[in-house]
């Protein structure tokens, strides 16, 4: 029986940059969008410590903010 483990060959840096796209355009898509980093995760389908990078480098854009209630919206500008 041979073990196969899948290996996502795309490096890290490129799927960062990836998936800040396609979070960027979801935000800029659906106006008033406001998603939790677990339902981002889920939305971009990324595991939750790629997800927090991406929210993070978001809201140090100021495309996103942070709301109180550990919510992201896409700031006005």
């Amino acid at each position: 029986m041979t073990n196969c483990v899948a290996i996502d060959p795309t490096p890290s840096h490129q799927r960062f940059d990836e998936v800040l796209h396609r979070a960027r355009a979801e935000f800029l898509e659906m106006p008033g969008l406001k998603l939790t980093a677990r339902q981002a995760a889920r939305l971009l389908s990324v595991d939750a410590t790629l997800c927090e990078q991406v929210l993070s480098a978001l809201v140090e854009s100021r495309f996103l903010t942070e709301t109180s209630k550990s919510g992201f919206v896409r700031n006005r500008h």
